[in-house]
């Protein structure tokens, strides 16, 4: 089954920029396009009627695809309004889509779309790639010379899914990968006599994350050899080192296990820190896509 990628628009300037830039990733990947669009009656308008405030929410969608129909000829757009909990009609949306690509609200504490309720459930419950867009984006940023930037940690399998994401976006665009890996020192109870050993057979705690990283890009370097890849490792903590490399990329592609609460879902601290940082759009890619 061929998966479309989706933008989930709202008629504001992020997620308009969102959909042009799930336009542009459509084209490069060979894939449809999928707009969707969640709408709640608004009963306090007593002079429209729900026929009437629909026939309103499609048109603006309408001139939205327009744009994006414009700008790209051959693209198959689908276009879906659908009356209902934008969370929950995003997360379906998800469930079918290569990619889910939203639009993010400004840096600072507070994210709107994105990192408000509706964000936080989509992006933590999706078992597929969301990525987030930012109103300035801008088509320019995505030439060479800017490269994919992926977190990587623990080992090949628990980054796989996120090292794929990377590829196959980096490979569309001519792009190279930046893979980058933060350390720190564990306290002196985290080691065991087998971890001791690794270390030892490695040289050290640097080399030894270096080793780690290098093991788990091989099957990526295998599966896309014509993907350049550097290779960064470095001492500090994730978040840190990781946004101090987005200064530097056109896309940011951090992994994420949900965490699950009594109140609901949360992803982890480094997405987290990512989407309120980072410049360039991010994807957040749940662990357990293969």
């Amino acid at each position: 089954m061929t998966r479309p990628i989706t933008a989930g628009v709202d008629g504001t300037e992020e997620s308009l920029a969102a959909l042009d830039w799930a336009g542009r990733e459509a084209v490069r990947r060979g894939l449809p396009l999928r707009v969707v669009h969640a709408w709640r009656y608004a009963e306090s308008l007593a002079t429209a009627d729900r026929d009437t405030q629909h026939g309103w929410v499609s048109e603006g969608v309408a001139e939205a695809v327009r744009a994006v129909s414009e700008r790209h000829p051959g693209l198959e757009v689908g276009v879906d309004v659908v009356e209902g909990e934008p969370a929950h009609a995003l997360a379906r949306a998800a469930a079918e889509a290569e990619m889910l690509v939203l639009g993010s609200r400004g840096q600072g504490p507070v994210i709107g779309f994105l990192l408000g309720s509706v964000g936080r459930q989509v992006i933590a419950e999706a078992d597929r790639p969301v990525v987030l867009v930012r109103a300035g984006d801008q088509p320019a940023a995505e030439a060479a010379g800017r490269d994919v930037v992926v977190g990587q940690h623990g080992d090949a399998e628990d980054s796989a899914a996120t090292l794929r994401f990377a590829f196959e976006t980096a490979a569309a665009r001519g792009a190279a990968v930046r893979a980058v890996r933060a350390w720190t020192l564990p306290p002196v109870f985290a080691y065991s006599p087998g971890s001791l050993k690794l270390l030892d057979d490695a040289g050290g705690l640097e080399p030894y994350e270096r080793q780690a990283l290098t093991e788990a890009l091989g099957p990526w370097r295998e599966r896309f050899p014509e993907v350049p890849v550097a290779e960064q490792v470095e001492m500090g903590s994730a978040g840190q080192v990781l946004l101090s490399a987005a200064g530097r990329a056109q896309l940011v592609v951090v992994g994420r296990r949900a965490h699950r609460m009594a109140v609901g879902a949360r992803i982890g601290s480094v997405a987290h820190g990512m989407l309120h940082h980072a410049e360039c759009p991010v994807a957040v890619v749940p662990h357990d896509r293969a």
